[in-house]
């Protein structure tokens, strides 16, 4: 693979982002689009929001560089996805851009969100068919794939939007994760299991390249959110991307390794961690007989500042998660040595005995007993996020 091209994506999807989002910051003051603090927030003070602008107008300022560049002729002029993740990304910047300015229902996001993977499908971005192990080649039948699309895409979007809970985390672990799956969509071509017209990995690249020009404004102390415009934006680059590399492979297993034979797998593990929480709070609000959208405060992120850690801390240990599950599935795919998760096993390990027993984390303890009055029995008193976030931070 030419590199060149990809790394000046990479280079205007970032500089654009950093230099619109300041532009946009000082709209978003100007127009009074900032969030205050309440008790469904960690953040202390009025923070502007809508910085999904700045990533939306350099997505299509990335995506027109790249429409010029001879290396991408074949994405541009030999398939209708581009135009079909453009459509369906303003689609889902619209909704989630009407949310950061003024609330609107669940219902309301989710029809958005229908209607974004519906317009992928019909220009061609949908999954088509997937492998999985003990089950085989399964391909979808025409009914099924626009289904399969739009709650692939639905569950992107909402994935990301969840993990957006404290300064650059969902810019960071999605950050990660597009880095990863270009790697892996690299390692496709150059073994000729997806060819020179397949858009995901030029996706993959810009949205690496995105997140990473928002995160010197996000990260803690954020300067600016991405608000639901960003983060549903991203949910739905992801989409796209995983879809058009690991949806749309016909070819035969490489022998290799498990991940080449059960590509499906993939965007599970390198967004392990927004899928992980996703789940657990479908399933936390179904046992709580609350909506699915219901806002509440034990999401990862949360849990990891309750235990002691301070903003930035819970921020790093939920990247590093990520980085660990992107290199569990990129490892033997590039090494060709087999699943050798040892080494990420060790390093799992490592970090679950460091966010348990971190200093911090024993020192919170004592204080929870301390603060725990004497009728309430066993059952600690959860202190205040916001005053430990101000006590730990980092």
């Amino acid at each position: 693979m030419n590199y060149e091209g990809y790394g000046l994506i990479l280079a205007v999807a970032f500089g654009s982002t950093w230099i619109l989002t300041f532009g946009v910051r000082y709209m978003a003051v100007r127009l009074q689009l900032v969030v205050k603090p309440d008790e469904r927030r960690v953040h202390l003070v009025p923070t502007p929001t809508a910085g999904g602008t700045a990533m939306f107008v350099a997505f299509l300022i990335s995506m027109a560089v790249a429409s010029q560049l001879s290396q991408f002729r074949d994405v541009f002029q030999g398939s209708s996805a581009p135009l079909g993740v453009v459509l369906a990304a303003a689609i889902i910047f619209g909704v989630g851009f009407g949310d950061d300015v003024r609330e609107i229902s669940a219902p309301a996001k989710m029809s958005g969100q229908v209607l974004a993977g519906s317009v992928m499908a019909l220009l061609g971005v949908g999954l088509f068919f997937f492998r999985i192990p003990l089950a085989g080649f399964i391909s979808l039948s025409p009914d099924m794939q626009p289904i399969a699309t739009v709650f692939w895409v639905v569950g992107m979007a909402n994935a990301v939007n969840f993990i957006d809970g404290l300064d650059g985390l969902a810019a960071g672990i999605v950050a990660i994760a597009a880095a990863g799956f270009f790697f892996y969509g690299d390692r496709l071509l150059s073994a000729g299991n997806i060819t020179s017209d397949n858009v995901g990995p030029l996706l993959a690249v810009i949205t690496c390249g995105i997140c990473l020009g928002f995160l010197p404004h996000n990260f803690h102390p954020a300067r600016i959110f991405m608000g639901d415009s960003g983060a549903m934006l991203l949910g739905l680059l992801m989409a796209a991307s995983t879809i058009v590399v690991v949806g749309q492979v016909d070819a035969e297993s490489s022998g290799k390794t498990f991940f080449f034979f059960a590509p499906i797998f993939i965007p599970f593990f390198i967004l392990g961690v927004p899928m992980v929480d996703t789940a657990f709070a479908i399933l936390r609000r179904a046992a709580g007989r609350t909506r699915v959208a219901t806002a509440d405060k034990d999401h990862l992120h949360h849990r990891l500042m309750r235990l002691g850690h301070g903003h930035r801390r819970s921020v790093l240990i939920l990247w590093t998660w990520s980085l660990l599950l992107s290199g569990l599935v990129l490892y033997p795919v590039f090494t060709s040595r087999g699943n050798n998760v040892v080494p990420f096993a060790v390093g799992g390990l490592g970090l679950a005995l460091y966010t348990l027993f971190h200093p911090g984390v024993r020192r919170m303890r004592p204080a929870v007993a301390d603060a725990t009055p004497p009728e309430s029995g066993p059952v600690a008193k959860v202190i205040d996020i916001s005053e430990r976030d101000r006590s730990s931070a980092g």
